[in-house]
């Protein structure tokens, strides 16, 4: 198998497609829009590319990929708007594909990028009825194991950070619970989700006027119709 690869360059010479063998440990793994290190120019240096295409020939293939790196690996669409935005824009294909990755990931020096953030997550080890169970029977006493407990029954896998500080527990009193083989405390990535404690409450939709309802009408009909038409719009700025 061969892959088509877009180097992660700026330089106009290098917007150009180079092919390269996908050593067979690859082949099952590798896809379009795999991040890719590959052996460019007379030294040994890797650079860092994108495949945008896998084919089973090629004349022009002699080095082998070196890294594949699936974590920061992007799908077949993006590969395909990517090369669409450079047409259009008339850039680099690479510059496009820069646009589409998560912040700080985007440089060629891998010790540059952004690092995946990891935290510890708590998880209950026992069922709702074993926890209660324990309960009533004084296996669990500690106030402190209690409330930890019955917080983890209704928000199981949360950050050991919040559930300190939402349970009001210590560190001390989590650990003796994994300890008892109450709880597992694992690793995990941390998802940044800017909105996660964020209440953000979806509009209703705007009422049209008539003539909006017109307007958005007869644009409606020759999209229906694959009647692609121009279509001129007048009206005065801010009046929706």
């Amino acid at each position: 198998m061969f892959a088509e690869i877009i180097i992660n360059s700026n330089a106009k010479a290098l917007n150009r497609i180079f092919d390269y063998i996908v050593p067979s440990d690859f082949e099952y793994e590798i896809k379009i829009g795999t991040r890719v290190l590959v052996p460019f120019g007379r030294g040994s240096k890797l650079e860092d590319g994108f495949v945008i295409a896998l084919k089973e020939n090629s004349e022009f293939a002699v080095k082998e990929i070196s890294q594949i790196n699936k974590n920061e690996s992007l799908t077949e669409e993006n590969m395909i708007l990517a090369k669409l935005m450079a047409r259009k824009y008339f850039c680099n294909i690479s510059d496009c594909i820069k646009l589409m990755l998560p912040p700080g990931t985007g440089g060629k020096k891998l010790e540059n990028r952004a690092k995946e953030k990891k935290g510890n997550f708590v998880f209950l080890k026992k069922d709702e009825d074993e926890i209660n169970f324990l309960i009533e029977t004084r296996k669990i006493k500690s106030e402190k194991q209690i409330r930890a407990a019955q917080f983890l029954l209704e928000n199981d896998g949360i950050y050991i950070s919040d559930l300190e500080v939402l349970a009001d527990v210590s560190h001390a009193v989590l650990k003796t619970m994994e300890k008892n083989k109450i709880i597992e405390i694992v690793e995990k990535p941390i998802e940044r989700n800017p909105f996660v404690h964020k209440n953000v409450e979806k509009d209703a939709p705007k009422k049209l006027t008539d003539e909006q309802q017109n307007c958005f009408q007869s644009i409606a009909e020759d999209i229906e119709f694959s009647e692609y038409s121009k279509n001129l719009i007048f009206g005065i700025t801010g009046s929706r």
